[in-house]
């Protein structure tokens, strides 16, 4: 089953427990610096200010309803290749897209009806079948389209909330993941400059089929309106670097296609002509 949180009141407690990670922060990367001490040293020269968002999105180009999110998370969403040599499509290998995974208060996901503030959503479930002294690696992959970027930033705060509250969760009856850590990057910290936040949830996954613990990665980054996540459930013979180096090309090509689909149109240079193209 795709792991994916859902928007809930209890989000507000997150973001007064948890210190970076809520979009709707203090001390963004944009803001002035306090008053600094009288220096004798020459001014510097004056700098652009930084970047407000990871990627300008064109309102013309965003979906407004479910049928144009739906397109959008197909052209998104990666193939079974993207993860890599011997990567091939789970079965099922598409989870229902008018439904959405809940954590219940049990700690057990459960699948719901879509919420209202959702346009579409999809996820994709991979696998590298055992060989080479390696157990089976299943990995997934989630596009969603929210309405608005707000409610998608609520989607990505209520993991912080899952985690604190569920630090052991039952995905089926015969798979736990435990010991849930995770590491929230609001845009502008540790090194990300590519989305308006990002998610990196660390953990141990157990089943009836591969035993355990092995290791568990969960990676989710929010650009404005959209959240991109990929996961791995480890076996024997995978290590955590294996499922971050299984993940890194996926989630970064997800990126790169939302990017190239609902950034502004580069406009022609000035005075630009047909033969300047000859």
């Amino acid at each position: 089953m795709s792991r994916q949180p859902v928007r809930i009141c209890r989000t507000v407690v997150v973001c007064a427990l948890v210190l970076v990670g809520c979009t709707s922060r203090g001390g963004d990367p944009g803001d002035p610096p306090g008053p600094a001490a009288e220096s004798t040293a020459r001014p510097q020269a004056a700098t652009s200010p930084a970047p407000t968002a990871a990627v300008d999105i064109d309102p013309a180009k965003a979906p407004t309803t479910g049928a144009e999110a739906a397109a959008l998370v197909r052209e998104v969403i990666p193939q079974p290749s993207a993860f890599g040599p011997g990567a091939v499509r789970r079965t099922p290998y598409e989870g229902d897209p008018r439904r959405w995974p809940v954590l219940a208060d049990d700690c057990v996901w459960r699948q719901q009806a879509l919420p209202a503030d959702i346009l579409a959503t999809l996820s994709r479930s991979y696998e590298i079948p055992a060989g080479g002294g390696r157990g089976p690696l299943r990995l997934s992959a989630v596009v969603t389209v929210h309405r608005t970027a707000e409610q998608a930033d609520w989607e990505n705060a209520e993991v912080l909330e899952e985690m604190m509250r569920c630090p052991a969760q039952q995905l089926r009856a015969d798979e736990v993941i435990t010991s849930l850590n995770d590491v929230p990057n609001a845009f502008g910290d540790s090194g990300n400059e590519y989305a308006d936040d990002t998610l990196t949830e660390l953990g141990s996954y157990t089943s009836a089929e591969v035993g355990g613990p092995h290791p568990y990665l969960w990676e989710q980054s929010r650009v404005d309106r959209f959240t991109l996540a990929v996961s791995a459930k480890g076996s024997e013979g995978w290590s955590r670097q294996d499922l971050f180096d299984r993940l890194r090309d996926p989630h970064v090509g997800m990126r790169t296609r939302l990017s190239a689909a609902v950034r502004p149109s580069t406009p022609e240079p000035a005075g630009s002509t047909e033969d300047d193209h000859r």
